[in-house]
């Protein structure tokens, strides 16, 4: 008798007349003995089932636990978005998108799982790895995290505050004040796009779908984002010495590494400027330690600001006469706007280089920078 297709009704039906045949007259002892074991067995079994799926029920509940496919089935009935952007599924989906171009599968997942207009329009949502790999690369960059970040598409004009008469006492009783003679100036930061390719080997396109996206973003991401800190410091170390109607000014001041070099730099910024900072290479940090050590004096040459190194402005040593080697002061006083948010867009060639077995990867990130605050920011150049 097949037991696998009954009920459990059905097998305690039967297991109440073979408890009755037992005692039945010439009854075959062997042949109910048979069929009760394999019975038991039966029920055995579908008991073990039921209560594995009851204590797995419980673990999803609690938010740990292997899913069985019903239950992860039932659940993605009800997935966020987010939820959907984490799933492994998703993100090997995603892998293929970004290999073939073809955005058809994501698309998919997201309007079966979230039956909405989620998937529909729009540029395919990144998975969420992805987006954590770029937003550490922003935060680890210690530079980028302290400027001001816009994400305003098209061009940005930015105003600033030219000139501008100070405020004034009015005695109570006395005549009117004057007017404020305010002069605006406006920095237009246009857009521009930041590549990085790398060449990858079709080994490399043959790894999964979260080891390739980390193997891809994290090269290309590091790249970019090294290039726009560049951009910035550059911005900085290369406006006038003076505001224009256009451009915002850099006071600059010719000094030498000495223990209070950077003391005479900090003068000259403004009150607005408040988290401030000295920017150098690290060569140049080398010099003002010379200073310190040679003075012997206990003095903090930096006053107790942070140091932050970078290859873009050159060593004190190398510098030649005029160049900026260091800067004093509050990132703030700096803008990156990005029109399409701080993603870093892919782009997969496997046909160029086809026959050397290679791939090409491009990353690109779309974004204007400018120095646009005042009295943020001084220059320190070589005499």
């Amino acid at each position: 008798m097949d037991f696998t297709t009954m009920t459990m009704e059905e097998l305690e039906a039967r297991k109440a007349e073979l408890l009755a045949a037992i005692d039945a007259e010439g009854a075959d002892i062997d042949a109910i003995d048979t069929e009760a074991r394999a019975l038991k067995a039966e029920i055995e079994a579908r008991k073990a089932a039921e209560a594995k799926k009851a204590e797995t029920r419980k673990i999803v509940a609690e938010g740990g636990g292997t899913v069985t496919k019903k239950i992860e089935e039932e659940r993605k009935e009800t997935m966020t978005r987010e939820e959907i952007r984490k799933s492994p599924e998703y993100v090997e989906a995603y892998a293929r998108y970004i290999k073939t171009g073809r955005d058809a599968e994501c698309r998919a997942i997201l309007t079966q799982n979230a039956p909405t207009t989620q998937g529909s329009d729009g540029p395919v949502p990144v998975p969420v790895i992805v987006d954590e790999i770029v937003r550490t690369a922003w935060e680890r960059d210690e530079i980028l995290s302290r400027v001001r970040k816009t994400n305003i598409r098209g061009n940005l004009k930015v105003a600033f505050e030219l000139s501008a008469d100070a405020a004034v006492v009015h005695a109570e009783g006395s005549g009117p004040i004057d007017e404020e003679n305010l002069a605006i100036g406006i920095v237009n930061m246009v857009p521009a796009t930041i590549k990085k390719f790398v060449r990858i080997s079709d080994e490399a396109v043959t790894m999964g779908g979260e080891a390739f996206l980390r193997y891809i973003y994290d090269e290309l991401t590091y790249q970019i984002i090294r290039k726009l800190s560049a951009l910035v410091i550059g911005d900085i170390a290369g406006a006038p010495a003076v505001s224009s109607a256009s451009a915002v000014g850099v006071p600059q001041v010719a000094l030498a590494p000495s223990i209070t070099a950077i003391g005479n730099a900090f003068a000259n910024l403004s009150d607005e400027a408040t988290d401030n900072v000295v920017i150098m290479n690290k060569l140049t940090f080398a010099d003002f330690n010379a200073a310190y050590a040679a003075g012997q004096f206990a003095v903090d040459p930096f006053l107790g600001m942070k140091v932050l190194y970078t290859s873009a402005l050159p060593a004190y040593s190398a510098a030649s006469s005029g160049d900026v080697y260091a800067i004093v002061g509050d990132l703030k006083g700096a803008q990156v706007n990005y029109p399409e948010g701080e993603g870093v867009a892919i782009k997969y060639d496997d046909l160029s280089e086809a026959e050397a077995d290679m791939v090409k990867v491009v990353g690109k990130q779309y974004a204007a920078h400018a120095v646009t605050a005042p009295g943020r920011f001084v220059n320190m150049k070589k005499a």
